[in-house]
């Protein structure tokens, strides 16, 4: 099973950046977004930002992740 995170963009440095979600940071590549820009969010499986998302879907998202965070 394949798991990924959606987390917001914070810093970019080439192909290089900084994202945020659920108070973790991580450093991704973002070598597959096309033009990232910092406050983007992003789908990141195993460090590679895979896919571009809407606000309000990552939202949503985050949210599921934190009541799967909160029943374990």
């Amino acid at each position: 099973m394949c798991l990924a995170i959606p987390l917001k963009l914070i810093d970019i440095s080439g192909n290089t950046a900084t994202g945020e979600a659920l108070g973790m940071t991580r450093e991704i590549r973002v070598d597959f977004i096309p033009e990232p820009k910092v406050g983007d969010y992003v789908m990141v499986h195993a460090g590679f930002a895979i896919e571009r998302l809407g606000e309000e879907q990552a939202l949503e998202d985050l949210t599921a992740w934190e009541e799967v965070r909160d029943a374990l």
